[in-house]
């Protein structure tokens, strides 16, 4: 019964839509599809939108109190800014028409479309790599908007507890608008990637891996935090502040992957969803019970860190091959990721890269294996289902070429901030804590540490 009436009311909706009354009425079924997708595509996005509320609590939880204000400021603002690069810059480049192999030149701020075609037909106009999904133009924008700012927020746990605030929201409009879309353009926008067989489903190297490169050299120009590695070449370890931030900030994600990955369709295709959705939930699964695993083994404890970061890995890796593989796969490749995330952070470590909250062995790293796992895994023509190495060396292609492209050009913004604004904040503010040198106010007012306590945390 309920079926019935909310399929009534779908109907009635439609043919209150505008243009449904005139002389020339579309297919029912066509303008019906339209509007599943559209709902569809809208509803994944707005989950993706809320991992930024995910970004936010784990990196501020597994940084110090000192500084929690500070990454709670950039993981709220990293949005807005990536919403006004994106719409002035970053769209166009990434999906307008008019160089196939560097970049798109044609859209700035979404002009020259025809953003509301009539029901049923599919969008047509200056972003043609669009043009296989027939929703709106402004869903597909806001959408893909939505995977930009990911990337953007990625950085910021790289950089935490050091990183000059106004620096930090440069970088990401440069990023969004410029760094981000070149890949971009090259895997999704028609760019000689795709040209190539290159496959990246849902941005494991688009989102998570430019992300993840853009962080590297921010780390590496920025240098890292005060005593963190100490003279005689052991590493200092700066605990986390709060767990249960941490926590709640990992499953917030995990939930909003099931937007990312599955929401990639743009079409409220069932059984690609279903598989999509499974696939990413039981690399997490198989991620988190690795990373235990062996930080068990590795460490001597379970660490807590360690198993949020195994789920996460699982996740970035999945999102390139989530569409292409089978259950079975897609557990295999969690397995590997949360293993490769324990010894990657420990990496990192040792050659004194500091990433307070493992953000370039989850995105960077994880990013990379799960665009090679396409090659590996892909159901048609995977090299370990006995199709040799056509897709992995395409695989590989375009994890090397993006790589290089977004290093240097992160690497130019990164040097331009330094020499002109500044990147890095004060030996005494950072001794202070960011919280009250950046933003003039504290996260725990309440709470005053003895000064012997306060010593400890810096």
């Amino acid at each position: 019964m309920v079926r019935k009436v909310a399929a009534g009311l779908v109907l009635m909706l439609l043919m209150a839509a505008p243009g449904f009354a005139q002389e020339s009425q579309p297919d029912p079924m066509a303008t019906m599809k339209v509007a599943l997708d559209t709902v569809w595509v809208l509803v994944t996005a707005f989950l993706v939108f809320w991992m930024n509320a995910g970004f936010a609590f784990l990196e501020a939880g597994l940084c110090r109190a000192k500084n929690a204000v500070n990454i709670l400021a950039k993981n709220f603002i990293v949005f807005a800014v990536s919403s006004i690069a994106f719409w002035l810059v970053g769209f166009a480049l990434m999906f307008g028409d008019g160089s196939d192999y560097l970049w798109g030149m044609t859209g700035w701020m979404l002009g020259g479309a025809d953003s509301s075609p009539a029901m049923g037909d599919a969008y047509t106009g200056v972003f043609g790599s669009l043009n296989w999904t027939g929703v709106p133009l402004y869903a597909k924008f806001f959408f893909q908007l939505v995977f930009a700012g990911t990337a953007a927020t990625i950085v910021s746990g790289a950089v935490a507890e050091r990183v000059k605030f106004i620096s930090f929201i440069l970088f990401s409009f440069i990023l969004v608008a410029i760094i981000y879309p070149l890949g971009g353009h090259w895997a999704w926008g028609g760019g000689w990637l795709a040209d190539k067989g290159f496959l990246d489903f849902a941005g494991s190297t688009v989102v998570h891996s430019i992300g993840g490169w853009c962080a590297l050299t921010g780390v590496i120009i920025l240098g890292p935090r005060l005593g963190k590695f100490l003279p005689n070449g052991r590493v200092k370890p700066i605990p986390a502040h709060n767990m249960g931030m941490a926590t709640l900030g990992t499953l917030i994600l995990w939930l909003g992957w099931f937007g990312f990955n599955p929401g990639s369709t743009m079409a409220a295709d069932p059984n690609a969803i279903a598989l999509i959705a499974l696939n990413t939930n039981m690399a997490a699964a198989a991620g988190a019970l690795s990373a235990c695993a062996v930080a068990w083994i590795a460490l001597g404890k379970p660490d807590l860190s360690m198993i949020l970061n195994g789920t996460l890995a699982g996740l970035v890796a999945i999102t390139a091959p989530c569409a292409f593989v089978s259950v079975g796969s897609s557990v295999i490749i969690g397995l590997a990721a949360g293993v490769i995330v324990v010894y990657s952070v420990l990496f990192f470590d040792r050659v004194k890269v500091d990433d307070p909250v493992g953000a370039l062995s989850v995105h960077l790293v994880n990013g990379a294996f799960g665009t090679l796992c396409v090659g590996l895994f892909h159901t048609d023509g995977g090299l370990f289902l006995g199709g040799g190495m056509a897709r992995t060396l395409t695989q590989l292609t375009g994890i090397v070429a993006v790589g290089v492209v977004t290093v240097v050009l992160s690497a130019i913004a990164w040097y331009v901030l330094k020499f002109t604004l500044g990147i890095r904040v004060s030996a005494a503010e950072e001794a202070e804590g960011l919280d009250v040198g950046e933003h003039g106010m504290e996260a725990y007012p309440g709470f005053v540490p003895t000064q012997e306590a306060r010593a400890e945390i810096i």
